[in-house]
């Protein structure tokens, strides 16, 4: 059932991500030293770079992973509501509500 804020409680699959790049990294190092080993310079250099873009992603991966369940909510985790500051006039708000829900 679409709600309309999927891509405000969209959850990264960041444990998929992670195996991901660390295939991708696997084979551009091993790339690279084969193409350096046989002599082909541009493809060794293609692949470093290759190397260079997905150890930094695997990088941001992990740190991500490590920052907590604010960017890989757990399944007993519900999904953040998106911030709205437009009020709804049917909506009852005692005084010092905010309209930001149950979440800091």
């Amino acid at each position: 059932m679409r709600t309309g804020n999927e891509p405000a409680t969209a959850r990264s699959p960041l444990r998929l991500r992670c195996g991901l790049a660390s295939w991708g990294l696997f084979w551009a190092v091993t790339g690279t030293v084969l193409f350096a080993i046989t002599g082909h310079p541009g493809w060794a250099l293609a692949c470093g770079v290759l190397v260079a873009v997905t150890a930094v992603d695997l990088t941001v991966v992990i740190r991500h992973i490590r920052q907590g369940p604010h960017f890989q909510p757990g399944r007993d985790v519900p999904p953040y509501r998106p911030v709205s500051d437009r009020r709804d006039p049917w909506e009852h708000r005692s005084p010092g509500d905010d309209g930001r829900g149950p979440y800091p």
